[in-house]
C-alpha cells in the first residue's frame, strides 16, 4: 500500500463517523470484458471487508441475456473472501450470503416480481389488502440488504440497481473506469460517506 493510501486509511481510522457496512457496486458487462476485471472485482471484496464493510453488492447491468451464463460461470469462479450467492433475471430466491451477486436483474423487475407475489398471497386469501405494508414487499426481495454506499464507476447513473433498497442509500460516483479502480478509489469512496450527512429521506 502506497504512502498516499495508507494517508487516506488513516483518515478513515481517525474519523468519528462510521464506515459504511453495507456496501454496493454497480458494473457494466462492458466494465467486466476488460482485462483484470475479475481480479480488480476479488480486491475489492477484500478492501470492503477489511474496512468494516459486513455485506457487499454487485450489479451487473445486462444489455445482451446472451452474456448471462458466461458471466454466471465467471462468478462461480470467483475468488470471495466470504460466501457468494449469484442471482440472475429469473431467480426468485432470496440471496443473504455476505456477497450478493445479480446478473441483469434489475430493480423494477424484482420489484414487479415481489408485488406479483404479494398480490398472490391476498388472491389465496392467506393475507389480507389491509396488512399490505412495507415489510411484506420486502419479504419478496431477492435481495434483502439496504446498502449504504452504492458505488459507480464510469458514468452518474445507477441502471435501474436496486431501486426499492437503495433509496437512503448514499450514492458515490467516480470517473474512474472499473479497470482502472485501485484501493485508494474505494478509501475515496469512503471517506466521502464519512463526511456525509445521512438524513433517509428527512
Amino acid at each position: 500500500m502506497g504512502l498516499y493510501d495508507r494517508y487516506l486509511a488513516m483518515r478513515i481510522r481517525r474519523h468519528d463517523a462510521p464506515v459504511p457496512e453495507r456496501v454496493a457496486v454497480v458494473l457494466t458487462e462492458r466494465d467486466l470484458l476488460e482485462r483484470g476485471a475479475y481480479r480488480t472485482l476479488e480486491s475489492f471484496l477484500g478492501w470492503a471487508f477489511e474496512l468494516g464493510a459486513e455485506r457487499i453488492m454487485v450489479y451487473i447491468s445486462v444489455l445482451d441475456p446472451a452474456a448471462v451464463p458466461a458471466l454466471q460461470r465467471a462468478f462461480s469462479q470467483l475468488q470471495s473472501p466470504r460466501p457468494l450467492a449469484v442471482r440472475g433475471r429469473d431467480d426468485t430466491e432470496r440471496a443473504d450470503t455476505p456477497v450478493q451477486v445479480s446478473i441483469g436483474l434489475g430493480g423494477k423487475h424484482e420489484f414487479a416480481k415481489a408485488v406479483q407475489a404479494t398480490a398472490e398471497s391476498v388472491a389465496e386469501g392467506a393475507l389480507s389488502p389491509d396488512d399490505i405494508d412495507e415489510a411484506v414487499i420486502e419479504d419478496h426481495l431477492v435481495f434483502p440488504t439496504d446498502p449504504d454506499l452504492v458505488i459507480k464507476t464510469g458514468a452518474e447513473r445507477l441502471s435501474d440497481f436496486m431501486i426499492w433498497q437503495s433509496v437512503y442509500s448514499e450514492l458515490y460516483f467516480t470517473d474512474v473506469n472499473w479497470r482502472d479502480f485501485r484501493r485508494r478509489d474505494y478509501l475515496r469512496a469512503v471517506l466521502d460517506y464519512q463526511n456525509r450527512q445521512r438524513r433517509f429521506g428527512r
